[in-house]
């Protein structure tokens, strides 16, 4: 998901909101009726479900998800919620590392608006959206983790530059030496049997 396009009027109940998620005891499935449980019984107040399922803390059919538990670990919510707007919110982050609301507001709101083609009315709203989150998350800390996560990644492939003949023949009468060298693609694994396998044919084809 590139960028989002849900956007809630009552952005201004954001801190309560999800203060109340983090102490309050995950539902099987969040609905209509445990929103007005909650105490938010506004028609406004259901466009915040389509928001949770957009941020990732619900699934389709409203189950909360893994990432719903890890917000409800109080020294971790704002971190959670921060990796989510990253993945709501990912273009723009692509404009700005650290959206900044004093200076980036108005980059923004035309972001929305082109990318959804809506007026600067609902890209405004948008926006309000977007910033009311971002005042209660921890994009920072998200960053960093997503960096580590991809520095640590082990790789996929490996090459490697392996000689494996050196000759000298008789080309039209003088010794000329040919040097081979042949690039190896070692695929990651720790059965060393794989490695094995592989150099006993290449010894078996090429060497002589």
């Amino acid at each position: 998901m590139g960028l989002t396009k849900r956007y809630v009027v009552v952005y201004g109940k954001f801190p309560k909101f999800f203060e109340e998620l983090s102490k309050g005891q995950a539902p099987q499935q969040f609905s209509a009726q445990h929103l007005k449980d909650l105490g938010y019984t506004s028609s406004n107040d259901r466009a915040l479900i389509p928001l949770l399922k957009d941020l990732g803390f619900l699934s389709k059919d409203g189950t909360p998800t893994a990432r719903y538990h890890e917000f409800r670990n109080s020294h971790k919510s704002k971190s959670v919620l921060g990796e989510s707007l990253r993945e709501a919110y990912q273009d723009i982050f692509t404009l700005r590392k650290h959206p900044d609301e004093s200076n980036d507001r108005q980059l923004i709101e035309g972001k929305f608006k082109s990318a959804h083609n809506v007026s600067d009315r609902l890209a405004k709203e948008m926006a309000n959206t977007f910033f009311g989150l971002l005042s209660l998350a921890d994009v920072k800390v998200s960053d960093d983790k997503s960096k580590q996560a991809s520095e640590e990644q082990p790789e996929t492939d490996q090459s490697k530059s392996i000689p494996i003949q050196n000759r000298s023949k008789q080309l039209g009468g003088g010794i000329t030496s040919l040097h081979y060298n042949i690039q190896i693609h070692l695929p990651a694994t720790k059965d060393l049997e794989v490695y094995s396998a592989i150099f006993k044919s290449l010894k078996e084809h090429l060497v002589e």
